[in-house]
């Protein structure tokens, strides 16, 4: 058993072979996938996409830091909408802070992570933190939060080992693990000797950083198992020792809403 924590399965690059997606996918021994929304354009396609394909692709309910801007509070109320309507979402992602771009709209990205993981709390659920030139920040919110029971996945770290000690912190958070790990200049192999396999969980983030030996094609979920041979290979356990550890860690946050 795979499990693929994150991936956009409902954006247009699958838009003319997602069957053929979904079914390379499950050739692949992928179990679940994942869906993190990024906003109120994407809400109804993620939602299509689980409805497709019920007990395999699963939905979440958020808004994405680099969708943030001078219009981001009707966004958020979208978002809670959506959380006061429904069950069906599995945690409130992907939310964080993305300050690699643009920082044009700093306070406005700060004050929408903060309420979304005030819902996340609010509603019980897990949430998908993105990150992107923001650490210190993240870091800083988070410790807000420490002393409540929050659960979720920190999303494609690719930061260093005193930040993934730090993230460790947070004793109910994953690590989400992607392709970049099996790239050549990538500083991750050695980072995560630091890290306990129990703490980390895989992901494709398709159709974006697709794995070696794929780079430059696409992304998708089936690619999964190129990130776990990687993973295999650094902390030299079987393949299936780190499928079935990377999946328990994954169920830990998502399996009991399903």
């Amino acid at each position: 058993m795979l499990i693929d924590t994150h991936s956009h399965l409902f954006l247009n690059e699958f838009s003319e072979d997602l069957p053929e997606v979904i079914e390379r996918a499950r050739s692949a021994g992928i179990s679940h996938i994942f869906l993190p929304n990024i906003d109120s354009t994407t809400i109804d396609s993620m939602l299509a996409v689980c409805a497709e394909y019920p007990e395999y692709c699963y939905p979440m309910i958020g808004l994405h830091p680099t969708s943030v801007d001078e219009w981001y509070e009707n966004e958020l109320e979208i978002v809670r909408k959506r959380l006061g309507k429904s069950k069906q979402f599995v945690a409130i992602g992907e939310i964080g802070l993305d300050f690699y771009w643009d920082k044009t709209f700093f306070n406005q990205q700060l004050a929408a992570f903060e309420k979304q993981l005030e819902w996340a709390v609010e509603y019980d659920l897990p949430v998908i933190i993105h990150s992107r030139d923001a650490f210190s920040h993240i870091y800083k919110i988070m410790k807000r939060f420490e002393s409540i029971p929050l659960t979720g996945i920190f999303h494609s770290f690719t930061g260093t080992a005193e930040e993934a000690t730090q993230l460790l912190e947070f004793e109910r958070f994953m690590l989400g693990i992607n392709g970049v790990v099996t790239f050549k200049k990538s500083t991750l192999p050695e980072v995560l000797l630091s890290v306990p396999l129990e703490r980390v969980v895989l992901e494709t983030d398709s159709p974006y950083l697709t794995p070696v030996p794929n780079r430059g094609k696409r992304n998708e979920s089936a690619n999964v198992r190129d990130i776990l041979l990687k993973v295999a290979e650094i902390y030299q356990m079987t393949p299936e020792y780190v499928a079935r550890v990377t999946s328990m860690n994954a169920l830990k946050v998502f399996a009991f809403r399903k």
